[in-house]
């Protein structure tokens, strides 16, 4: 693959976006490519965003992932795919969890959470919406929700053909193997 590829994982604290980066950079690295990430933490425990930029191809000279240039974004929380969507590339796709985490300033009653959302990303851009944190609850964990996304997103970039499972087992907590296995499964089957 001569062509460098771009994605963002964009969250809110907690929800898992550096875990899934990391899973995710671990399996292109093993697969031989050239893989750059940088991680943005902005106040992370306390509810932050989350973001998290990965490039990978032959070669890659920089982790950085410009405005109007990421192949795929996805999106862990809804407010997060608007927040980011102008780094989104032309032809290029959303995948986004249909879930709401309330800022703090949403919490005081302070503002609204934004209404419409996902029509007005639908309007502009080509998306992929689930219900990621349902499906991590029918997996029977749902702190498994990033590992659903993951799978979502894998399936979404066509990059298949590498061992994910293999990379999922060293890379989260033992005794949580299988489940994670399980929701990276069901994840991959929603797009």
């Amino acid at each position: 693959m001569s062509q460098v590829k771009n994605i963002l994982l964009v969250g809110v604290g907690g929800q898992g976006t550096i875990l899934a980066s990391k899973i995710l950079s671990e399996g292109l690295i093993e697969s031989g490519y050239d893989v750059k990430m940088s991680e943005i933490h902005g106040m992370s425990q306390r509810g932050g965003n989350v973001s998290t930029q990965i490039r990978f191809g032959e070669k890659v000279y920089s982790p950085i992932v410009g405005k109007g240039e990421a192949d795929i974004i996805v999106a862990f929380e809804k407010m997060e795919a608007l927040r980011w969507v102008e780094y989104l590339k032309d032809g290029g796709k959303m995948v986004i969890n249909d879930f709401e985490i309330p800022s703090v300033p949403i919490l005081m009653g302070a503002v609204e959470y934004p209404k419409g959302i996902l029509e007005e990303l639908a309007s502009k851009v080509d998306i992929s919406v689930f219900e990621a944190g349902k499906i991590a609850e029918k997996v029977g964990n749902s702190k498994t929700m990033n590992i659903v996304l993951l799978g979502a997103l894998i399936k979404a970039m066509k990059i298949e053909g590498i061992d994910w499972e293999a990379v999922i087992r060293k890379n989260v907590k033992k005794g949580f193997e299988d489940i994670n296995i399980k929701a990276f499964r069901m994840g991959s089957e929603q797009v």
